[in-house]
């Protein structure tokens, strides 16, 4: 399954953002894949942020994810960076972007 999502960066923080996904822990980034990530890609345009998600079950790769040390600390690190955050509650599987058009 592919999920999009639309999170938003502070202005004042963008630099701050991009330094830091130069230098996601690499503990983090084994976690979102054994969580069934296959690719994760976000998009700046200002200070919104797209994500693209591929993986098959994404309420299981939140689920995971959600309370995990690592993705804790990341997510935390991120809510100082963020206006609206990614959203890893259960609720969050919902928070998709619709689909319009797909060729």
């Amino acid at each position: 399954m592919r999920i999009a999502l639309h999170t938003t960066v502070r202005a004042e923080r963008i630099e701050e953002y991009e330094a830091a996904h130069r230098e996601v822990p690499a503990e983090l980034v084994a976690a979102i894949r054994a969580a069934g990530a296959t690719a994760w890609t976000i998009w700046r345009s200002g200070t919104d942020l797209f994500h693209v998600i591929e993986c098959p079950d994404y309420p299981r790769l939140l689920a995971e994810l959600e309370n995990l040390p690592v993705n804790v600390a990341w997510q935390a690190r991120m809510g100082e960076l963020l206006e609206t955050a990614h959203d890893y509650s259960p609720d969050g599987a919902a928070a998709g972007l619709p689909v319009v058009w797909e060729l």
